[in-house]
């Protein structure tokens, strides 16, 4: 006995569609407003560290999409901060949608803890991150404890290893090339201990704020040296003219 397939019901079929009533917004705000600075010192001082490349994008407090079983059961996970490199960075979004963006996950993700997140932060999100995502580098710190930064590396057997920090306390992040540590500073009129950016030498990476101050005090002190070089110019031309007047030469007429 021969069992007959429909070719009709092949060409009609049709792989189901990713959801698209998509919620970007769940009206949650932040833990408090250090925790809203710490995010936007995070993406704006990357955004200035990076000021010259457009393969990446950066964001915080924004969903991202990864499963239709997570859209169904309304699960939103909006990262504090991520980081997604080699993408287009030209493009507007309201949050991060996987399938729209050819299955790409963030490559590093910090997550800014309070007392009553923590468990999460360091539980199931790492869980998620590790085993779902693939995120290379996880970090956690709570802007009110100074003592709470730490990290994670996925390794070659897609598993996290805890990063050992350097002798200053910062934790190298591989994906983007930068240190994460901590300083003490006021922005924004909050004083704080903030989770900071540092090149490979060890600079902060500044703030867009902070960079145009040091430039602005980088050409004063160009000025200040212009018109020292030119002060000792013409004091020399004094002393030469003095030194010729003693010799019973005038100046003025060479």
């Amino acid at each position: 006995m021969t069992t007959e397939t429909n070719p009709a019901a092949i060409v009609d079929w049709e792989p189901p569609m990713p959801p698209k009533d998509l919620i970007f917004d769940d009206g949650e705000p932040l833990e408090s407003n250090r925790h809203r600075i710490a995010m936007n010192v995070l993406i704006r001082s990357l955004q200035q560290a990076w000021a010259d490349r457009n393969d990446f994008f950066t964001g915080g407090n924004m969903f991202i999409y990864y499963s239709s079983t997570q859209v169904r059961n309304r699960d939103f996970r909006g990262p504090d901060f991520f980081a997604v490199l080699n993408v287009d960075g030209n493009n507007s979004r309201q949050g991060w949608v996987v399938w729209e963006e050819n299955g790409r996950y963030p490559d590093v993700i910090v997550e800014l803890m309070s007392p009553s997140t923590a468990a999460i932060d360091k539980g199931i999100k790492k869980n998620l991150y590790e085993q779902t995502f693939r995120t290379s580098d996880y970090f956690v710190y709570d802007p009110f404890d100074p003592n709470s930064l730490q990290g994670w590396h996925l390794d070659d057997n897609q598993q996290y290893q805890p990063l050992t920090p350097n002798d200053r306390g910062w934790l190298w992040s591989k994906r983007l090339g930068l240190w994460l540590g901590t300083i003490e500073g006021t922005i924004d009129r909050e004083t704080a201990v903030w989770l900071r950016f540092y090149d490979v030498a060890g600079n902060l990476v500044l703030l867009p704020e902070e960079a145009a101050i040091a430039q602005a005090q980088a050409a004063a002190i160009q000025v200040e040296a212009a018109v020292a070089q030119a002060e000792a110019a013409v004091a020399q031309a004094a002393h030469l003219a003095a030194r010729l007047r003693e010799l019973g030469e005038n100046p003025d007429i060479l």
